[in-house]
């Protein structure tokens, strides 16, 4: 039986920890490597994103986009597909809170650069996938073992 708690916690903690993920935003030519940072300890979004009032994801912006990230952990142990909302969200208190060196090596004119745009993602589904392949399921496809049968529980549907 699949422990759907258990996989979002696995991804809540691994997105917390890795923060890469491919954004894809609709009316945009593929998808881009951003750094995404949840709000806080509660497993919920929105996601926050940095990035520059240049960017094609936020030229094409208009409000509501259909957005979605695409995340893989450094250990490739946890993939997501997330499906959501994107806004652009200038809030001052939500720059200043989540403000940090790596943000700031990017903007010459640090909170006050006329290029800096905060994107706000609200995720609304995702599935997660925990990774089943390992050197047991090596084995057990060695002794004629169906390792589909371990993976069926790896994955879940999640509301975040």
């Amino acid at each position: 039986m699949t422990d759907t708690a258990d996989i979002e916690r696995k991804f809540w903690k691994a997105i917390r920890s890795d923060r890469t993920a491919m954004l894809w935003v609709e009316g945009t030519p593929g998808s881009k490597p951003m750094t995404v940072l949840p709000d806080g300890d509660a497993d919920q979004g929105p996601f926050w994103i940095f990035t520059s009032t240049e960017t094609h994801a936020v030229e094409a912006l208009k409000p509501g986009n259909l957005a979605s990230l695409a995340f893989s952990s450094k250990g490739h142990d946890v993939f997501a597909s997330i499906d959501g909302r994107l806004t652009v969200d200038n809030d001052r208190a939500v720059i200043d809170r989540l403000w940090n060196p790596f943000i700031a090596a990017w903007y010459e004119e640090g909170k006050d650069d006329p290029k800096l745009c905060l994107l706000r993602f609200d995720p609304e589904d995702a599935k997660v996938w925990i990774d089943a392949s390992s050197l047991l399921a090596g084995v057990k496809i060695l002794l004629g073992v169906d390792p589909k049968k371990d993976f069926k529980d790896k994955v879940a549907e999640v509301s975040l």
